[in-house]
């Protein structure tokens, strides 16, 4: 029974995360804006953001909330005018934590945007499994010219 409990709370508390806001070391070349760890695709991939329009309806979305207006008790980020703003979805995993939480650098070469991201360090332990589809909104310079993102893990 307890057990139970546990997995409840677990899952609950994966399902009720409110979005992150951007890093509090911004970077040079790019900013984290959003950082979830549900509600993304089950294939890698990412998509660029065209308007403050799209970018409001994919944070909804992930809430499942109709409007995110004055009353609503979530807090996103502003639209950045001067930038490119990328969708990554990280795709399905079965346990632990693949939510990104900083971006060190982004970088371009042979049209292949690189983001290098800290490496997730192992919890230890049982842990329960639970299926998760993480994904991450950021900015980067709009002379950024890229055809696919690949994420660098890194200490």
């Amino acid at each position: 029974m307890k057990s139970l409990l546990i997995a409840c709370a677990v899952i609950f508390m994966s399902c009720a995360n409110v979005p992150s806001q951007k890093s509090s070391a911004p970077q040079e070349n790019a900013e984290l804006l959003v950082s979830e760890s549900q509600g993304g695709t089950d294939k890698p991939g990412f998509k660029i953001i065209k308007d403050e329009k799209e970018f409001r309806n994919i944070i909804a979305g992930s809430f499942g909330t109709a409007d995110l207006g004055k009353d609503s008790y979530v807090s996103y980020p502003k639209f950045p005018k001067n930038k490119k703003v990328v969708i990554y979805n990280l795709g399905t995993f079965r346990s632990g934590s693949h939510k990104i939480e900083e971006i060190k650098s982004v970088s371009v070469k042979n049209q292949i945007l690189y983001v290098e991201v800290p490496a997730g360090e192992p919890s230890g332990g049982m842990e329960i499994q639970v299926i998760s589809s993480p994904w991450f909104i950021f900015t980067v310079p709009t002379d950024y010219k890229f055809t696919s993102v690949e994420l660098k893990y890194s200490k």
